[in-house]
This record gives C-alpha cells, structure tokens and sequence, in this order.
C-alpha cells in the first residue's frame, strides 16, 4: 500500500523578514535618461533618445547607450563630452490657440495641431524642452492654451480639486437672459453627474461669460445646451490668474511670479 507522501515543511522563520525594500524606498526617485534630458531642456526627448543610443551620453563617467537608464539624483551628466545640468525649471507657456487646430501631437484627417503652430515658433532655449499641454480645448475652441515643462504642473492645473477658475466667453443661439442662465449659478445635472455653481454673466443677448473651476469634456457647451443655449462658438480668456494677451496663433512665456500668484503653482523641491 503506497504512502501519502509527507505535509511540505513550513520554514521556521517569518517570510515578512525577508522581503525586501522598494529599490529607491525612501530615496529620491531617479527619472530615466532621455526624460530627464528633456525635462531639463537639453534636448527634446526624441533627439535625447538618438544621442543616447550613439554613445554620445555619459553618466557618472560611463557611456550609456540605454534612453531609459535610471539616472539617480545628483548624477553627473555629459553629453558629448560636456557636462550638462539636469536641473529642470519650470516652463509655462501661453498661447493663443486659433480655432480648427488639434489640442494633440498628432493630426488627423489632415487637421493640423497646436504644436505644429507653437513648436516652430520657440527660441532655442526653449526648443529643448519636451512640452505638454495643461488641459485641452476643443477643435474649434480658441484663446488660452497653456503648455508646460512641468508634469506636476499640468495635474496641479487640470485638478477640480485645485479650484482654478477657468474663464470662457461663448456665443450662443438663442437668447441669452438672466432668467435663462440662472441654474447654471447653482449647477446643473449633466448626464456625468452635476456640475459645481459657476460664475455667470450675460455680456449681450448671444454672448455669456461663464467661469468654471471643472475641466470635463466639453462641459461649458454641455452647461450651455442644458438651459437652452447651443453654444456656436467658444473662446477662453483666463486660466486661473493668468489672462489671454498674446495675438492668435502667438505665444509667451509665463514669468515665475505668474506661475506661483496666476496658476497658485509653486514647484516643490526634490526629496
């Protein structure tokens, strides 16, 4: 008669002693190499990733031909064979986005996009940056679209829970009356739940002033169709602080005092 062969043991000790730490617990984290190069403005990241791969890269005197090798913080970096500062400053840009362009990186069905607009423009010491845009806007949407450096930056912006008011002018059909827009004051029900109060004024009987500290899709015309006002066309003035003042198609950079009062945006320092 076979036997059972016998219970497996279970180690005496406690497995909870034995596993290990994250690698950079408690550490500042690195970020990888062709990032980081962008991030700093260097270099855009696609140009970082070709430098990188030909060997033209060092980190800690070592060539590292990996785009997305850890660089920890402090590292010394070369890149062909002088020594380049990682240090990343905060960047935001203000542009004035004409309408029937794409808030992406890519076009579509031969619609052309903000970058295609914004990227030739820039000197070359802002050319280095890679550049993300803070929100979106519609294709046909114009006025104030911010691009930042800075991806903490754009979470900080685009968060409800930041409260950063966003201005839009739109015009509308219909007309527009104080009784008309009066529930968009104490939010209205879309069908992605209610919207916050907003701050409303009727410029003209086809023009409202609505200002929103939300960022869902498409919500001002969303808000706007709810009480009877298809929107025919949308501009933003302001984000936060910060207000349109740049020609169509132009751009500026922010100073650092508009991003700190304006975007209420102070850069923390790395752990």
């Amino acid at each position: 008669m076979s036997r059972k062969p016998p219970p497996p043991r279970r180690p005496s000790y406690s497995l909870a002693k034995h596993v290990h730490p994250g690698r950079w617990e408690g550490k500042p984290k690195p970020d990888w190499l062709s990032r980081a190069l962008a991030r700093a403005g260097v270099l855009p990241q696609d140009e970082a990733e070709e430098a990188i791969k030909e060997g033209r890269v060092s980190v800690n005197g070592k060539v590292v031909k990996q785009p997305l090798a850890p660089v920890p913080p402090g590292a010394s970096v070369r890149l062909n064979g002088l020594p380049v500062s990682l240090a990343a400053p905060t960047r935001v840009l203000a542009f004035h986005k004409p309408a029937e362009l794409l808030t992406s990186t890519v076009s579509q069905h031969g619609v052309g996009t903000v970058y295609e607009v914004l990227l030739p423009q820039l000197p070359q010491e802002l050319a280095g940056f890679t550049w993300h845009a803070v929100g979106r806007l519609d294709r046909g949407t114009t006025g104030l679209l911010l691009f930042t450096n800075d991806d903490k930056l754009v979470a900080h912006v685009t968060s409800p829970d930041t409260d950063l008011p966003k201005r839009y002018v739109a015009t509308v059909f219909g007309e527009a009356d104080e009784e008309r827009v009066e529930p968009l004051r104490r939010g209205v029900e879309l069908e992605d739940g209610p919207t916050r109060p907003a701050k409303v004024t009727v410029r003209d009987a086809h023009t409202v002033e609505v200002i929103v500290t939300e960022g869902r899709n498409h919500q001002v015309k969303r808000m706007l169709g709810a009480v009877g006002l298809p929107v025919r066309a949308l501009h933003r003035e302001a984000v936060g602080g910060v207000a349109l003042d740049v020609p169509e198609g132009g751009f500026r950079l922010l100073t650092d005092a508009e991003v700190a009062e304006g975007l209420h945006y102070t850069k923390s320092p790395p752990l």
